[in-house]
């Protein structure tokens, strides 16, 4: 198989680690399979010789539809890369004051989201005999962000589902690995940014004086995705500028 046979599928493609990655994984040779809700950035992230979904991650019947069409137009899911992903935005904050929509939400695409994806890529793997799940979690499944209760839950939850995948399905050639970014400059963290002073607290906690690009944590996907760390299995490898080293 050559590099332009591989195919990737990016949840979440549309904008922000997804994009980037979906940029990253098109130069490194895949053919990419993009789910987003919104399908014409799911098309346009995809590229030319890709195809791009409309799709809820946490939405069960859409997911396996999707995941049928994919294997139906490709034949194979070499990479899956579960990124989609939500933080539930200001309302989303301590335990007692977080609306319990914005509980199920936030689990719904962060944890829910992968089990889905996974669950409807899997077959396909296992009948291949090899696959890489890479699920995008975040230092916050490792360690505690103040006030984002629901957010931090979903994220353990999905590092843990990680691990667990890479135990149960290492002996049938499919490998697991997380990657857990810390603070990254996307669509859904400008509000909290775009201040000056929240953005100064947060870069000062991160050694290398920023919070990440978006590319930075694609770079960190596309080596995972290459298969160069072959003996990488249930790892959480993290993305954070040194700020869990402090």
């Amino acid at each position: 198989m050559n590099a332009h046979e591989r195919i990737a599928v990016v949840t979440g493609g549309g904008s922000g680690i997804g994009l980037a990655t979906c940029s990253r994984l098109a130069a490194d040779g895949f053919t990419l399979a993009v789910l987003d809700l919104d399908v014409d950035a799911a098309k346009a992230a995809a590229g030319a010789d890709g195809t791009g979904y409309e799709a809820d991650v946490s939405d069960a019947d859409a997911v396996e539809r999707t995941f049928a069409e994919i294997v139906a137009a490709f034949g194979r899911i070499d990479v899956l890369v579960n990124n989609a992903g939500i933080n539930g935005g200001p309302a989303a904050t301590i335990c007692h004051e977080t609306p319990v929509a914005d509980w199920d939400r936030v689990h719904a695409i962060n944890s829910r989201g992968p089990f889905l994806c996974s669950r409807a890529a899997l077959p396909v793997m296992l009948a291949q005999g090899s696959g890489h799940v890479i699920t995008v979690a975040s230092v916050a499944g490792m360690i505690v962000f103040p006030g984002r209760c629901a957010y931090t839950a979903s994220k353990g939850a999905a590092l843990m589902f990680a691990k667990s995948l890479a135990v149960d399905y290492a002996q049938a050639g499919i490998r697991s690995n997380a990657v857990c970014p810390g603070f990254v400059e996307t669509p859904m963290t400008q509000w909290r940014l775009d201040v000056p002073e929240l953005r100064a607290k947060v870069e000062g906690n991160i050694p290398l004086g920023r919070v990440a690009q978006p590319t930075d944590i694609a770079d960190a996907i596309s080596v995972l995705a290459s298969g160069r760390l072959g003996y990488m299995n249930g790892h959480a490898l993290i993305v954070d500028g040194g700020w869990t080293a402090l």
